[in-house]
């Protein structure tokens, strides 16, 4: 558990063991409302305000390396999805590979334009070639 902490603080993903009933009352007329049938035995909640698949990244890695550990269920905005959708949260780019990702995209039709335009005088350039060593063979 000190481990999970550990890699959670590294992450900025914040963790809270809570008592059911008090995340019940807190949770109540929240978006968060949800998650009340998931309040059932320990509880961790855990939040990433900077990464929303940071926090399920940590716990599907953390569920792998402990089997009694179980993930019960996660929010997003508002919708409860079950345990087996934690995938698709995991999966999700963190902010420095999606704007990687846009700055990738984004220069490759320039990157495509400027080879394109280099192309021009490099092929000018081997057909003069290819007519000066018709001659001089010629010759």
């Amino acid at each position: 558990m000190t481990a999970l902490r550990a890699k959670a603080r590294a992450e900025s993903v914040h963790l809270k063991v809570v008592r059911n009933n008090l995340a019940k009352i807190a949770i109540r007329g929240t978006e968060f409302e949800c998650i009340d049938a998931a309040l059932v035995g320990p509880t961790i909640l855990a939040f990433s305000m900077e990464d929303p698949g940071a926090a399920a990244r940590l716990l599907k890695d953390f569920a792998k390396e402990k089997e009694a550990f179980e993930i019960k269920g996660l929010a997003v905005g508002g919708e409860l999805m079950g345990a087996d959708q934690i995938d698709r949260l995991a999966k999700l780019p963190t902010r420095h590979e999606a704007l990687t990702m846009l700055a990738a995209v984004t220069q490759a039709p320039i990157t495509k334009l400027a080879r394109t335009l280099n192309e021009v005088p490099s092929k000018v350039t081997r057909a003069v070639a290819a007519v000066r060593d018709q001659k001089q063979e010629a010759a």
